[in-house]
C-alpha cells in the first residue's frame, strides 16, 4: 500500500466525493424505509382479506400496493446509483475492503433482491390469475424479500461501523474476509439491521395514517381509512415501541465499538463515572477541546442513565472526547497521538515489507511483518495529520440524535391516541387530530434522516472505523468531475422526488378503484 500523506490531499475533492454519497444516501433513504414497512402492511391487509373474504379488504389491499409500487421503483433507481458510486468516486475503499464489503451486496442482489423481485410479479400483476393463498404468500415473500435485502445492505454497513471477521492481506494491501460468520453476527451489524428497519416500520405506519387522514379531512373513503387507521396503528404502536428497545441497545454497541461518537453524540467531554444522559441541551458553539469552559449552556441530564447505557453499570465510567483524544491511563485510554505514532510505524513496516519482497530478501520481509502485525489495529491512525481530526462533528451529532429520539417518543403516543379515536368514532370529528396525523409523516421522515446522521456523520473521519480515513478511500478523481456528477445527481434526484410525489398524490386523489 503506497503511503499517502494528508496534506498532499485535495480535500475539495473528497468533501465533494463525501457530499454527493450523502446526497445519494439521503434521497435514496426517503424511499427504502417506506418499501420496507409497507411491504408489511400490505401482507397484513391481504392476510385479512383471505381470512374474511371481504372484497373491501382486497380493494384496500389493492390500493395500497399502487403506491408500494410506485415508491419501490423509484428506490431500486437509487440504489442503484448508490451502490455504482463505491466504484466510481470510492475506488481506493472498494479495492481495500471489496472481499469483504462485496460479499454482503452480492448475497443481496443474488438472493434477496431477486426473491424480492421475482414474487413481486405476481403479487402485483397476479391478481385472479393465481389463487388466493398463492398471491398472498407472494406479498409475504416480497415482504421478507425486501427486508433481507435490507439485512446484507446494513451488515455491510454495520462492519464499517466495527470491522470484524477480517484479516490484512500486506501482500495485496486488502482487507479480506476470515470469518463470514462474524461479520454476519456482528452486534452492530444486528442492531443497526432491527433499528433501521423498525424505524421503517413505523415510517410506513404514519405514511398509512397520513393518507387515511387526508382522506377523512376530505370525507372521502372513509371506510378503508379507519380501517387503514386501526391496522397501521397497531403496527406503528409495537413497531415504535421496539425501536425504543433497539435505540438503547444500539446505544450500548456503540460506546463498546465506537467511543468518541457516543461522546460527540452527547457533547461529553471529560469522562465522568455515574454519568448522567444528556436529554436536552444546548451546546456552546465555541467550546474547544482543551478548554476549560462547560460545553453547555444548558442541559438536562438523567443522573447515571449514560453510564447504564454505555457499560450496564450505572457506576461505570464513560470517556468524554478529551479523554480520547488526550489519553487517560487511569481508565487505560490511549492517546490519538500514540495511535498515530502506532499507526505510522504500522504504514512503514508495511511498506518495508512490500520492498524486502520485491528485493527477495525474506528476512528482512518476516521482521518488517513481525513490525506492521505488532501496529496493525492503528493502522488507519498512521494516516492522520493531527489528533483532533478523530473528533467527528459534535453540534450536527449532538442535535440529529436529540430530535431523533423526541420524535421516537412522540410516534407510539400518536399511534395510540389514534387507533382510540378511531374505536370511539371520534377521529372523523376531531380535525386538529387528523391534520396532526398528515403532518406527521415528515416528522417521520425528520426522525428517519437524522437517525443516517447520527450513524454516518458521527463515524468520520472513518471510512472504516480506525482503519481507513475517508482521505485515503477516494477515487483519484477532479474536484471539478465530483462537483458536475453532485449536481447532475442532485438534479436526477429531485426530479425523480418530484415526479414520485405527484404520481403518488394523483393516485391518492383517484384512491381505490372500488369501495
Amino acid at each position: 500500500m503506497e503511503v499517502i500523506v494528508l496534506e498532499s490531499i485535495d480535500w475539495s475533492q473528497v468533501n465533494w466525493s463525501r457530499g454527493q454519497f450523502a446526497l445519494t444516501a439521503m434521497y435514496h433513504w426517503i424511499f427504502v424505509p417506506l418499501t420496507l414497512g409497507l411491504s408489511f402492511l400490505l401482507a397484513f391487509f391481504e392476510s385479512i382479506y383471505v381470512k374474511t373474504g371481504d372484497e373491501r379488504w382486497k380493494a384496500l389491499t389493492k390500493f395500497w400496493m399502487k403506491l408500494f409500487a410506485i415508491n419501490f421503483a423509484i428506490g431500486v433507481a437509487t440504489g442503484l446509483i448508490l451502490e455504482f458510486q463505491f466504484g466510481t468516486n470510492w475506488s481506493n475503499y472498494s479495492w481495500m475492503v471489496g472481499d469483504i464489503f462485496g460479499a454482503p451486496l452480492a448475497i443481496e442482489g443474488i438472493f434477496a433482491f431477486f426473491l424480492e423481485a421475482t414474487f413481486f410479479a405476481v403479487m402485483f400483476f397476479g391478481w385472479d390469475r393465481v389463487s388466493k393463498k398463492f398471491h398472498l404468500f407472494s406479498t409475504w415473500m416480497v415482504a421478507i424479500g425486501a427486508n433481507l435485502s435490507a439485512l446484507w445492505i446494513l451488515v455491510a454497513n454495520g462492519w464499517m461501523q466495527n470491522p470484524v471477521g477480517m484479516v490484512f492481506n500486506p501482500d495485496t494491501a486488502r482487507f479480506e474476509m476470515e470469518n463470514f460468520w462474524a461479520v454476519l453476527g456482528s452486534p452492530s451489524a444486528l442492531s443497526r439491521f432491527t433499528h433501521a428497519t423498525s424505524s421503517g416500520f413505523v415510517l410506513a405506519a404514519l405514511f398509512v395514517v397520513a393518507v387515511s387522514c387526508w382522506f377523512l379531512l376530505r370525507d372521502r373513503h372513509k371506510l378503508l381509512a379507519k380501517r387503514s387507521i386501526v391496522v397501521a396503528c397497531v403496527f406503528g404502536f409495537i413497531s415504535s415501541v421496539y425501536l425504543a428497545g433497539s435505540g438503547d441497545e444500539s446505544g450500548h454497541i456503540v460506546a463498546q465499538a465506537q467511543p468518541m461518537k457516543l461522546a460527540a453524540i452527547e457533547g461529553l467531554y471529560d469522562g465522568e463515572v455515574g454519568s448522567g444522559l444528556n436529554v436536552f441541551g444546548i451546546l456552546r458553539g465555541d467550546k474547544q477541546l482543551d478548554d476549560d469552559q462547560s460545553p453547555h449552556y444548558f442541559a438536562l441530564e438523567i443522573p447515571y442513565a449514560l453510564s447504564f447505557l454505555a457499560n450496564r453499570d450505572i457506576n461505570s465510567f464513560v470517556p468524554g472526547l478529551r479523554d480520547l483524544v488526550r489519553g487517560n491511563e487511569e481508565h487505560g485510554i490511549i492517546s490519538v497521538e500514540q495511535k498515530m505514532q502506532n499507526g505510522r510505524q504500522a504504514v512503514s513496516a508495511l511498506a518495508a515489507y512490500k520492498a524486502a519482497r520485491k528485493n527477495g530478501d525474506e528476512g528482512a520481509a518476516q521482521t518488517a511483518l513481525r513490525d506492521f502485525r505488532a501496529h496493525e489495529q492503528h493502522l488507519g491512525y498512521g494516516y492522520l495529520t493531527h489528533p483532533e481530526q478523530a473528533v467527528p462533528p459534535v453540534a450536527l451529532n449532538f442535535y440529529s440524535f436529540r430530535i431523533m429520539v423526541a420524535l421516537g417518543f412522540f410516534f407510539p403516543l400518536l399511534f395510540a391516541v389514534l387507533f382510540y379515536y378511531t374505536l370511539k368514532s371520534r377521529l372523523a370529528h376531531t380535525p386538529w387530530l387528523l391534520w396532526l396525523g398528515v403532518f406527521s409523516l415528515f416528522l417521520g421522515y425528520l426522525a428517519s434522516q437524522t437517525g443516517w446522521i447520527v450513524a454516518e456523520v458521527g463515524r468520520q473521519p472513518w471510512a472504516i472505523q480506525g482503519m481507513l480515513p475517508v482521505g485515503v478511500a477516494t477515487s483519484n478523481l477532479t474536484t471539478g468531475a465530483v462537483q458536475t456528477t453532485f449536481w447532475m445527481f442532485a438534479v436526477l434526484f429531485t426530479i425523480l422526488l418530484i415526479a414520485e410525489i405527484r404520481i403518488m398524490t394523483r393516485q391518492i386523489s383517484l384512491g381505490p378503484e372500488e369501495e
